[in-house]
């Protein structure tokens, strides 16, 4: 349905960005928590705070990824049936899309993993609770690739789309939603640049940056995949609008890995045991700016997901 004229739909594309981004965060921080917050931060005060900081922010993304999952199944039962949008908002239409269509199943599977994460979150201090919201957590941002292309590919090759695609999101969730929690521990440090602190955050980041690496080879290897899917050809990438996007996309992304690069490998090796000295202080603050503007890079980048996911792939356009 074209809400706004020139075939835009901006309210599902605003509403797919939000919903990405706060399921991704959600995930990303679920698994800093996991793989890297747990083994690398063994003392309090810093592991308790750690802990607080991860759950508040898990709590958010989780109420956030909730609403708008709803809206979303609003806004596409308006654009399934045709009808405007009061008409469309009865129980039978809504039920119908539920019911009968592979949409209406990932929203019912992910309203079920995002139900056990939230059980989870309540009940944290139950030990096997953890390793259940990790793949909740995981399962939430995967089931997403079926409700986009690679959802709608038939046959063994469409197995392979999706594959690529659930790597993808995983990814991006690790990385980009992973930063969150990584940014509130640095400027925690900032505030508390102890000994103690200092060598749990320094510990914390190296590991995130050896999982950020990992994420951007996933990226750049299940992107060349959904690319061949949904592009098809170099030339393709220029002469369709969706091709021209995706190069945007491609472009931030490699602003993103810019930062990153400067992260892994200058800032990082800079923070010493102790932050009291003037270079590891000021190390560790470009540190937490430069994942800051990661974060932002990284909704940019949800954003034009969010429009790429309304529009017909270049390989349908040529």
């Amino acid at each position: 349905m074209d809400w706004f004229g020139a075939g835009v739909n901006e309210p599902l594309i605003a509403v797919r960005a939000i919903h990405f981004g706060a399921t991704a965060m959600t995930a990303g921080t679920v698994i800093f928590r996991t793989v890297v917050a747990k083994p690398a931060l063994h003392a309090e005060p810093a592991a308790k705070l750690v802990r607080t900081q991860t759950l508040r922010v898990a709590w958010i993304g989780l109420a956030v990824t909730a609403l708008s999952g709803v809206i979303w199944l609003m806004l596409e039962a308006v654009s399934m049936s045709g009808l405007p949008f009061g008409e469309a908002m009865t129980a039978h239409v809504l039920w119908t899309v539920l019911d009968q269509t592979q949409f209406g199943l990932v929203v019912e599977i992910r309203s079920l993993l995002a139900i056990v994460l939230a059980v989870c979150l309540a009940y944290q201090r139950v030990p096997w609770t953890d390793w259940l919201a990790f793949a909740a957590a995981l399962g939430l941002i995967a089931a997403i690739a079926w409700a986009g292309h690679a959802g709608s590919t038939l046959g063994a090759i469409g197995n392979l789309h999706v594959a690529a695609d659930v790597l993808h999101l995983l990814a991006a969730a690790a990385w980009i939603g992973g930063l969150v929690p990584l940014v509130l521990l640095l400027a925690a440090v900032g505030r508390h640049p102890t000994v103690a602190w200092a060598s749990q955050a320094r510990d914390a980041t190296r590991r995130f940056s050896t999982l950020g690496a990992i994420s951007v080879a996933t990226l750049a290897a299940s992107g060349i995949v959904n690319a061949w899917f949904l592009v098809g050809s170099v030339q393709a990438l220029f002469v369709t609008e969706y091709g021209r996007l995706l190069m945007l996309k491609l472009g931030v992304f490699a602003v993103m890995l810019v930062f990153a690069a400067v992260n892994r490998f200058w800032l990082t090796p800079r923070l010493g045991p102790a932050m009291a000295n003037g270079p590891q202080l000021d190390a560790l603050r470009q540190l937490t700016r430069n994942s800051t503007i990661e974060i932002g890079l990284g909704l940019a980048i949800f954003a034009i997901v969010g429009m790429l996911g309304t529009m017909h792939p270049a390989t349908h356009l040529l």
